[in-house]
């Protein structure tokens, strides 16, 4: 039988990291004149390469429309393009300009500094025992929505 009172502290404690990683990202992003989402959805172009809407819309966890909506703004921004497939047209591959590789090299640098100094701030002989915890809950953590 699990103890009620860790269930809580779980929770809190996850609810009080995601929050900050939230509070961190959204700082990042809007240092780069562009939306969580449109931050997020660079990244993942950025260390795929090429993606289609589909991918990308599992990955993270958005809806097909708001995924084509933010696609077309980050085409309209010039940050990534859109291939349509000539022999399905459903088919559409999305990719990084260089506009947007040079962002999201950005973007990148900024959050390796940041991790670098969360992790040197982490005592040397737990930090193991970090990563270790970090797998174990993602593991733990069901995929798809919970909604």
């Amino acid at each position: 039988m699990t103890d009620l009172s860790q269930i809580k502290t779980l929770r809190h404690d996850m609810r009080l990291l995601a929050r900050k990683m939230e509070l961190m990202t959204k700082c990042e992003a809007s240092c780069c004149g562009i939306t969580l989402t449109q931050c997020h959805l660079l990244t993942e172009i950025g260390w795929a390469g090429t993606a289609s809407l589909n991918t990308l819309s599992e990955r993270l966890g958005v809806d097909k429309s708001t995924m084509s909506r933010n696609i077309e703004i980050l085409v309209t921004d010039g940050l990534v393009s859109r291939t349509t497939d000539p022999d399905n047209r459903r088919a559409i591959t999305i990719m990084l300009t260089d506009a947007g590789r040079q962002l999201f090299d950005q973007v990148e640098a900024s959050m390796t500094q940041f991790y670098e100094t969360l992790f040197q701030a982490l005592p040397a002989n737990k930090r193991s025992q970090v990563l270790e915890s970090l797998e174990i809950l993602l593991e733990a953590i069901p995929a798809g929505r919970w909604c």
